[in-house]
């Protein structure tokens, strides 16, 4: 038996999801993309589960991408300004 095979007999029963909940699912996740990544007019409301899943996965590397800028940018900024400014003094309050 494989390794998927036996983690899906083993996690069968109550806790098995069921396909609508799985539609469910995909359908909030779609609702929480952003319009931008939603194509063109509300047709793309009927996206396949696929597509949404494809959507999310891009959506969150982006948003790494942009953590990663302004981990970089506030970085750059710390080390221009004085330990004992107000402006470090607040950037430290907000960290």
């Amino acid at each position: 038996m494989s390794n998927r095979r036996s983690r899906a007999h083993q996690s069968s029963g109550s806790s098995r999801i069921s396909d609508d909940q799985i539609i469910e699912l995909v359908s909030k996740l779609h609702q929480l993309l952003p319009e931008i990544n939603r194509g063109r007019g509300r047709r793309s409301n009927k996206a396949s589960a696929n597509k949404v899943l494809q959507e999310t996965c891009n959506y969150i590397r982006s948003l790494h991408r942009e953590v990663d800028n302004l981990s970089d940018r506030l970085s750059q900024l710390l080390s221009t300004i004085d330990a004992e400014s107000p402006e470090a003094a607040i950037i430290r309050t907000l960290i």
